[in-house]
């Protein structure tokens, strides 16, 4: 039997096992899973190119997207928005959906999809322009094209694939037909069993929100969560660490000794690593807060603080952003300054580098 791990050996395994050497884009969304999420906001990057940066070899802000065309992979909602594997999709599908539409929704989707099939690849303008919807209160009080809303619902509850997007508009096509799963507790098992590959080691307390968050991807089994997550703990290495249950893959190690680089990176706010806030803090020992959409005066670490990491410890934050076609990195520290080890400085100085080739940007 393995030794106990401390919260050093889980934090070393937590960076490690995400921060894998960099390698091609489709290796890369396997070893997260099969999912990256999505973020529209660009500060300075999207989360998903932010996140594939560190993990793909050469990756330039954008290639996902560029690629998608040509990629096996699909938009579609997991435990939230992003992009998945068939295999992984195929769990979720055939999804029901929280909000049941009535009677004449449906006979305005099934319009909407005659239209689609008509096209064969249909932009909501042109979906829109044919049928005349016109207007309507989308769900956060504001106005949206109600082609525009039953596209989003169709493509949701999987009649709908995303071909790509043009200028950041989802263009569609009809999705084949999904046969159900045989086994609803075994898919809901794999699904977890995703979850776990992409943010353990997890405390139990993550874990179960992340099974509940389930019910996003698979609302059919929502029932299912409670023993899925009974499941999942019998069989998954754990520990219990300074008085909380922490869980990951079986068979992975936490006290192997994971090398981790002298380095530093600068982290999405959705990255696999610093995405848990229950675990952030319990492995870093302080808050890190997504303030994007906090009011200016109440932010305390800007409108999109990227996580900064040096060596395995999350130790700050960065606010970058692109002016005039250079690249421009404030940093903030929680112990109010920088570290003043060894090889520290070169290491930021050689990240906001590759940052700003990622982006395109020269250097500050």
């Amino acid at each position: 039997m393995p030794p106990t791990p401390d919260l050093a050996d889980l934090r070393r395994h937590a960076v490690a096992r995400s921060l894998f050497t960099p390698t091609t884009l489709m290796q890369a969304v396997q070893r997260l899973g099969g999912f990256v999420q999505a973020d529209p906001l660009r500060a300075p990057a999207r989360a998903q190119d932010l996140t594939l940066r560190h993990r793909v070899k050469g990756y330039r802000a954008g290639d996902l997207e560029r690629r998608y065309p040509r990629l096996p992979l699909q938009e579609d909602f997991f435990i939230n928005y992003g992009f998945v594997t068939p295999e992984l999709r195929a769990l979720m599908h055939p999804r029901t959906t929280h909000r049941v539409w009535d009677k004449a929704r449906w006979k305005l989707a099934r319009a909407v999809l005659a239209e689609v099939e008509r096209l064969g690849e249909a932009h909501p303008a042109d979906v829109d322009a044919a049928l005349g919807h016109g207007p309507v209160k989308n769900w956060f009080g504001g106005n949206s094209r109600l082609s525009t809303e039953l596209l989003d619902g169709l493509h949701y509850r999987g009649h709908l694939d995303v071909v790509r997007r043009d200028s950041g508009t989802r263009v569609y096509r009809l999705a084949p037909s999904w046969q159900p799963h045989p086994d609803p507790q075994q898919a809901m098992d794999a699904l977890a069993d995703v979850l776990v590959q992409k943010y353990a080691p997890l405390p139990a307390g993550s874990l179960s929100q992340l099974i509940n968050m389930l019910f996003h991807g698979a609302h059919q089994w929502q029932a299912l969560r409670k023993p899925t997550f009974a499941r999942a703990r019998e069989r998954l290495s754990h520990a219990r660490v300074e008085g909380v249950d922490w869980y990951w893959p079986a068979g992975e190690d936490p006290t192997r000794g994971w090398r981790i680089p002298s380095q530093v990176r600068l982290l999405a706010p959705f990255d696999p690593v610093v995405w848990d806030r229950r675990r952030f803090e319990l492995l870093w020992g302080w808050a890190y807060r997504f303030e994007a959409y906090t009011p200016a005066a109440k932010r305390v670490r800007g409108h999109y603080a990227l996580p900064l990491l040096w060596r395995d410890q999350v130790i700050g934050w960065a606010n970058a952003a692109v002016r005039d076609g250079r690249l421009q990195v404030d940093c903030g520290y929680v112990a109010g300054r920088a570290p003043r080890e060894a090889g520290f400085k070169a290491a930021l100085e050689e990240e906001v580098g590759r940052m700003a080739a990622f982006l395109g940007a020269e250097m500050p």
